[in-house]
């Protein structure tokens, strides 16, 4: 149960902030929670109503989608089921750059610019209004109320955007501190640091972590070298977002924490896609999102096949996200939940394109097929995979006290054994793995791929 102050500000504080920054996130939240019970079809009738919205401003509104939808004779008001968005083509990161200032609503007011963090390329710069930024706010409160927790409760965030930790002026502390939430930077994360880390975790004794899944797994595998105990600090739950989520951070998150991982999957771009429940279910945020899965060829595919994902987020009529290539690959299921929502599910969140690689033959396999052998090897306390070529695989590795001459061996075989005794592997010692700006870490990072 929340204690008296979480309830104070979960019930006054943050929607007295929310109102202040002209944000209806309390409105909408409370309307995500009756709607995450409805059945399927009614989800699915929602979806539909509020993509006719979407879609008629864009016609009206928009000087990109104007033009776009006279060139195709597309009657936005007419549209009939959701299958009715294939007649539109995709919207990529491409066209963004091309056509960002014509994609910006006639109408629209108080827009803000963002972007996401490069990772794979150039970054993109997009804007984002006031409806878009509730309906996320709101979607995350929901799923973070799933598990017993809720905004006021001490919070541990470990984040590694330079948007976040840019933002941290006076007011933006003060608010931090009214909601008792701490940010650590993830990008720092040398052996001092980490001592800070687990002593800050220990002295606030959160109800709840956030951050990437690699960043709290590196914290727990820290405190258990230490021999500092961590589970008995009262943790909820640890979220986790923006990387693959593997099975070994989830062992590492729950047994030195003592709570369970919930995992996210969204972005700045696309929006608060989905999230866990505590009954295991990937719930998608079906009130706000249409997810359609296709195939490298644009096609859509059946429920239980991985392929790219594709965003129509309902409420971003400022800056519409009409079928956006996200560049993810997920599958989508066709389970229902043992928690009994209505929110359709992904089964599997397999991560970017560029988190693949190619075999020497050719076939597309996941980066797990070259992070499994090196991950088993002792002696090796972080590592990289950079596939350069079809034929040339670079592997950064940063030796422990117990890494022997073999290890560049082993590393070899195992790679080639997966992608071809043709391919070059070249296994480099260093001090340090360097994390991408955003303070994200990529254990499998493909140039092939994700052409």
């Amino acid at each position: 149960m929340a204690d008296l102050y979480t309830r104070l500000v979960a019930g006054l504080i943050f929607p007295l902030h929310e109102r202040l920054k002209h944000h209806n996130s309390v409105a909408v939240r409370q309307q995500l929670e009756a709607s995450q019970w409805w059945p399927r079809e009614r989800l699915a009738a929602l979806q539909l109503e509020r993509l006719r919205r979407l879609l008629t401003r864009a016609r009206t509104q928009v000087p990109y989608y104007r033009q776009l939808f006279a060139s195709l004779d597309f009657d936005a008001a007419a549209i009939a089921s959701l299958d009715d968005l294939r007649r539109l083509p995709f919207l990529t990161k491409a066209v963004i750059r091309q056509h960002q200032e014509q994609i910006k609503a006639d109408d629209a007011v108080a827009l803000s610019r963002f972007n996401t963090g490069g990772s794979s390329g150039e970054p993109l710069i997009f804007f984002i209004g006031n409806e878009r930024v509730s309906h996320d706010v709101a979607a995350k409160w929901r799923a973070t109320r799933w598990w017993g927790v809720d905004i006021g409760d001490p919070e541990i965030v470990v984040w590694g955007s330079p948007i976040e930790l840019s933002a941290q002026d006076r007011l933006r502390q003060f608010r931090d501190r009214l909601l008792r939430t701490r940010l650590l930077p993830a990008f720092e994360m040398n052996e001092a640091n980490l001592d800070g880390f687990v002593a800050t975790i220990r002295a606030t004794r959160p109800a709840m972590l956030f951050g990437y899944p690699s960043s709290l797994s590196l914290i727990a595998r820290h405190a258990e070298k230490r021999g500092l105990a961590m589970n008995d600090l009262g943790i909820k739950v640890a979220f986790v977002t923006s990387e693959r989520l593997y099975d070994h951070q989830k062992a590492d998150i729950s047994r030195v924490f003592g709570c369970p991982t919930a995992n996210g999957y969204g972005g700045r771009d696309a929006g608060f896609i989905a999230h866990q429940c505590p009954q295991g279910g990937m719930h998608l945020t079906a009130e706000d999102i249409i997810v359609e899965i296709i195939d490298k060829d644009g096609q859509p595919l059946p429920d239980g096949e991985a392929g790219e994902v594709v965003v129509t987020h309902l409420a971003t009529g400022d800056f519409p996200f009409i079928r956006y290539r996200t560049g993810d690959v997920a599958v989508r299921s066709s389970r229902t939940c043992p928690c009994g929502r209505g929110l359709p599910m992904l089964e599997e969140i397999q991560g970017r394109t560029t988190d693949f690689i190619v075999a020497a033959d050719g076939t597309l396999m996941h980066g797990l097929a070259v992070v499994y052998p090196i991950r088993d090897i002792p002696g090796i306390a972080a590592f990289k995979v950079v596939q350069e070529t079809r034929q040339r695989v670079t592997v950064q590795i940063v030796p422990n006290e117990r890494c022997d001459a073999r290890v560049e061996q082993q590393i070899t075989d195992g790679i080639k054994a997966r992608l071809g005794q043709s391919v070059e592997v070249v296994v480099i010692r260093v001090a340090d793995i360097a994390r991408e700006k955003s303070g994200k870490y990529r254990y499998v990072q493909s140039l092939v791929a994700g052409s």
